[in-house]
C-alpha cells in the first residue's frame, strides 16, 4: 500500500526527552511560555466528565465574541491552534492550491497546507492564501496594525485569504490585534497556550467570516474541546487583565537579556515578545549541545531555516542569569 508522506514539524519543550533523571535540574529556554502567567482560581475537580461537552460550544463562543467585539457565528474553537490551522486549510484549499508561507516562521503552516493537498510556496503573487504570524515565531517581529490592515486590503483586492496567527500577541501588544476587524478575506487565530502558560490545556479559537467559520466547525472533530479545556478557557478569559503585568515584566527581562547578550558581542534580533532570536558564534546545534551539558535547553533554529541562530525564552531574572552564566562557560 502507498501512503502520503507528510513531514513533521520540530517543536520546543522537550525536557522529557533529554532529561537523564527525574531529579535532574533542567531549565527549559526552548519553550516560549509566559514566565509570569496570571494566577487563576480554577479547580478541575469541580468539572463533570460524565456527559459530553456541548459540541456547538455556544456559551464559550458568546464569551469570546464579547471579548473580540464580534458575533458568535464568527467564532470557531479547537483543540489548540494547530487543529484550527489544519481545519482552516481543509476548508479553504483545494488540491494543488498554492499558499504563501514565509521562509522563517512556524513550521505547522506548511505542514497544514500539505495535509490539505496544497502547495506551500515562499511569498509571491498568484496564491489563494497566505499565512502570517504576528508576532512572528521565531524572530519576535511585531508588524503594526495599520500595516496588517493594508495586507488585508491587498487580499480583498486579490480575492485571496490571509491567515493571521496571533498566538503571541497578548504577550506583545494586544492593541495591534486585528481580531476585531471584519473581513471575508481574513482569519485570525488566537490561543491560550502561550499567554497563560498552559500547553497542557489544548485550546485555541479563530475569528473570521461566518461562512468560513461554519466550514471549519463542520470539519473540526466533534467534542475536540474537552470539558476541562472549555471550563479553563472561561476562567482564563475572565482574567486577561492580569496580562498587563505579564507584559511589563517580560519587557523588563527581555531588555535585560538583550543588553546582556549584546554586551557579550552577540548579535540579537529585536523582539517584541517573550523570546529572543540571536546569532550564535557557533552553529545553533553546537550551542544547544553545549548548553545542555550545563542543564539548559534552548531551541536551535535549523528547522526554521536558520542554522546559525538560536531562540531563547524570556524567563525570570534568576533563571536568565543562570543562562548567561552557562553561556559564559560554553562560549569562553
Amino acid at each position: 500500500m502507498r501512503f502520503r508522506r507528510i513531514r513533521k514539524t520540530e517543536h520546543g519543550g522537550k525536557t522529557h526527552l533529554v532529561s537523564g533523571s527525574d531529579d535532574e535540574i533542567l531549565l527549559d529556554f526552548s519553550e516560549n511560555l509566559n514566565p509570569f502567567p496570571p494566577v487563576i482560581s480554577w479547580n478541575p475537580d469541580d468539572i463533570s466528565i460524565s456527559s459530553y461537552p456541548d459540541n456547538r460550544y455556544v456559551t464559550l463562543k458568546e464569551h469570546i465574541a464579547r471579548i473580540e467585539g464580534r458575533r458568535p457565528d464568527e467564532i470557531c474553537v479547537g483543540n489548540g491552534s494547530v487543529e484550527l490551522m489544519r481545519s482552516f486549510c481543509q476548508a479553504a484549499l483545494r488540491p494543488g492550491d498554492r499558499v504563501s508561507v514565509p521562509s522563517h516562521t512556524f513550521g505547522e503552516y506548511a505542514v497544514s497546507v500539505e495535509c490539505a493537498g496544497g502547495v506551500p510556496v515562499h511569498p509571491q503573487d498568484g496564491t489563494v492564501a497566505e499565512f502570517f504570524c504576528n508576532p512572528n515565531n521565531p524572530t519576535g517581529t511585531l508588524i503594526p496594525k495599520p500595516d496588517v490592515l493594508t495586507r488585508i486590503r491587498a487580499h480583498e483586492d486579490a480575492g485571496s485569504l490571509l491567515f493571521i496567527d496571533e498566538a503571541f500577541i497578548d504577550l506583545a501588544d494586544p492593541a495591534e490585534s486585528v481580531a476585531g476587524v471584519c473581513s471575508e478575506h481574513a482569519f485570525v487565530l488566537r490561543s491560550l497556550t502561550k499567554a497563560f502558560s498552559v500547553p497542557g490545556i489544548r485550546f485555541g479559537w479563530g475569528v473570521g467570516c461566518p461562512d468560513l467559520v461554519a466550514a471549519i466547525e463542520a470539519i473540526r472533530p466533534p467534542w475536540s474541546v474537552n470539558a476541562y479545556a472549555e471550563d479553563y478557557a472561561h476562567a482564563a478569559l475572565n482574567n486577561t487583565c492580569q496580562l498587563v503585568s505579564s507584559r511589563e515584566r517580560i519587557a523588563e527581562e527581555r531588555s535585560f537579556l538583550t543588553d546582556s547578550l549584546t554586551a557579550r558581542g552577540i548579535s540579537v534580533c529585536p523582539s517584541a515578545v517573550n523570546f529572543i532570536l540571536f546569532r550564535s558564534p557557533v552553529s545553533g546545534s553546537d550551542l544547544k549541545d553545549r548548553l545542555l551539558s550545563q542543564g539548559i535547553l534552548i531551541r536551535d533554529c535549523a528547522s526554521f531555516g536558520l542554522p546559525e541562530y538560536v531562540r531563547i525564552a524570556v524567563r525570570t531574572r534568576d533563571e536568565n542569569r543562570m543562562l548567561l552564566e552557562a553561556l559564559d562557560i560554553c562560549l569562553p
